[in-house]
């Protein structure tokens, strides 16, 4: 009698079982990670010396990558349920003084100018202002959120404005072609809520810098530690885990604006640095 009931009970745990493995096949097929509680947590790893502020440094090898999936945005109108983007991988590394991410997902297009019809590649991170996370798209009421914007347009603005003033010192070449001047290729955000998304006065402290090769983005996005404002720039603390989230836009996919994919709230850990005695 009891060997009937211990088998009568199994039969829902296979069931279960067969459940997961066939939702992982299909998740694996989509190209959407699987991520694991225990690998939740993005570590900034304390680095002695020089921190990479280029996509192709060699010291990101070093680093143990973390891939997040990506889903849709389906919170606000319009929805997006269908990206193309389904993951991310981050690394990320600090000095004790400046905090570096790399940023690498699949693109097959490279979609780095803004014209009439088109859109361009992107990606944020987003960080709560306070010690309580935020929503994670666009920050709410009383609940803001520090977002960094790269965007694929502002970076080739200032690569070709670079490559323009390197040709002139060469070859005394003059062109004509009317190229914005940009600070940095990040746009530095806050957000309180759909619709309240302000440019922050004060530009350039997020530094980025991108590569896209063999339909791959690489992007670094750089910040010093410590914060120049009290209330409108997230706080980054060695020693200290807190919250942080992602979102990308594909602009052959006509993305823009809430039409993204995003990767909610994971954990950030920042390495401590050590005490000098």
């Amino acid at each position: 009698m009891a060997s009937k009931t211990t088998k009568t009970a199994s039969r829902p745990l296979l069931v279960l079982f067969s459940l997961i493995l066939v939702t992982a096949g299909i998740l694996g097929g989509l190209g959407i990670p699987l991520v694991s509680s225990e690998g939740m947590i993005i570590r900034a790893q304390l680095v002695d010396g020089s921190l990479p502020s280029a996509p192709d440094d060699a010291a990101w090898i070093k680093v143990t990558p973390m891939t997040l999936p990506l889903s849709g945005q389906i919170i606000t109108r319009p929805v997006w349920p269908e990206p193309t983007a389904r993951a991310l991988t981050v690394r990320a590394l600090h000095d004790g003084t400046d905090i570096a991410f790399l940023l690498e997902w699949q693109d097959n297009t490279k979609n780095d100018r803004l014209t009439p019809g088109t859109f361009r590649d992107g990606v944020a991170i987003g960080l709560p202002l306070g010690d309580a996370p935020a929503f994670f798209c666009m920050g709410q009421l009383d609940h803001y959120i520090n977002i960094w914007h790269w965007k694929a347009d502002w970076q080739s603005d200032i690569d070709r404005r670079a490559a323009r003033s390197s040709e002139k010192q060469r070859e005394g070449v003059r062109t004509f072609e009317v190229i914005p001047r940009r600070i940095s290729s990040v746009e530095d955000l806050i957000g309180g809520g759909f619709s309240t998304l302000t440019t922050k006065e004060k530009q350039g402290r997020v530094q980025g810098k991108a590569t896209w090769k063999d339909g791959v983005w690489r992007v670094v996005m750089r910040r010093p530690l410590v914060g120049e404002e009290q209330e409108n720039e997230a706080k980054l603390i060695p020693g200290r885990v807190q919250t942080i989230s992602f979102a990308v836009w594909n602009g052959e996919n006509k993305e823009r604006n809430g039409q993204k994919a995003v990767a909610p709230w994971f954990q950030l850990s920042i390495d401590p640095v050590a005490k000098k005695l």
